[in-house]
């Protein structure tokens, strides 16, 4: 499967959103999660349908859900022999990430480092890097056709060392259609730094060039990220940027019961 890849789910997650991504930007309630079918507004989506894809996908995403109605979300994938998983919601209007994101990129790359092109074709040896990149520092990677902005405005931002090896990775792009209160909001993640090259504030560089490009280049009004609770030098490094906890919001991925976290 050309531009896909991971695991055989992995890349049949992969393939089911793409062949989906006309009817998801279509679609009131739906959005794209990026591996996998996803709604930023359940009622609107309808219940009947997230259950049937669940079971059927074993995996889906819930988007900046209200975090008063985890529980009832919970309790209904629950009901239906599924589960999910949280995460907390770090949000950027365009003046705090612009400011937090000039200070850290003017500091510049560490000495031997360097911006990489961007990856602009699905399958090419290029995007088999980095999807190999993400891949082995514990990131199930996006399909080689979101990750190179083949259907819709998203950036993927690559820092090499001296041997033109990966270094350190961040990609954004625009999970919410037309119909969705969160239409000109990124999303920014996928932040990987190969452990030869941690303690030099790559992440953090990386980090901040993905978040700059989406007001500069794509003209965001809000980027958010997503960090588990206990991943506290992730959260140090997105607040860098100047995202802040929205305590009002979550996003999950849904899973069938027995199914393993599908990403940290």
């Amino acid at each position: 499967m050309a531009g896909f890849f991971g695991t055989a789910q992995q890349m049949a997650l992969q393939a089911v959103a793409e062949d989906a991504h006309e009817w998801t930007m279509s679609t009131p309630g739906a959005c794209d999660p990026g591996r996998f079918l996803g709604t930023d507004n359940p009622d609107a989506f309808g219940w009947d349908t997230i259950i049937e894809i669940v079971k059927r996908d074993g995996a889906f995403g819930f988007r900046l859900i209200q975090a008063a109605d985890t529980a009832e979300i919970s309790r209904k994938l629950q009901e239906n022999e599924c589960r999910i998983d949280f995460w907390d919601v770090f949000v950027a209007n365009r003046k705090d990430a612009t400011v937090a994101t000039l200070e850290v990129i003017s500091l510049g790359l560490p000495k031997g480092y360097s911006y990489r092109p961007e990856p602009h074709q699905a399958a090419d040896q290029k995007m088999l890097e980095v999807q190999a990149f993400m891949a082995e520092n514990g990131i199930a990677p996006f399909s080689g056709t979101k990750l190179a902005g083949l259907d819709g405005p998203a950036v993927t931002i690559a820092i090499e060392d001296e041997s033109n090896s990966l270094a350190a990775v961040a990609h954004a792009y625009f999970p919410h259609n037309k119909y969705s209160r969160y239409n000109r909001w990124a999303w920014g993640g996928l932040v990987a730094v190969s452990p030869s090259h941690r303690g030099m504030g790559l992440g953090k560089i990386v980090n901040a060039k993905m978040v700059s490009e989406c007001f500069s280049r794509f003209d965001a009004d809000f980027i958010y990220e997503l960090v588990a609770a206990s991943n506290i030098p992730s959260r140090k490094m997105i607040e860098a940027s100047g995202l802040a906890l929205d305590p009002m919001t979550k996003c999950g991925i849904a899973m069938s019961s027995g199914e393993e976290r599908f990403t940290k």
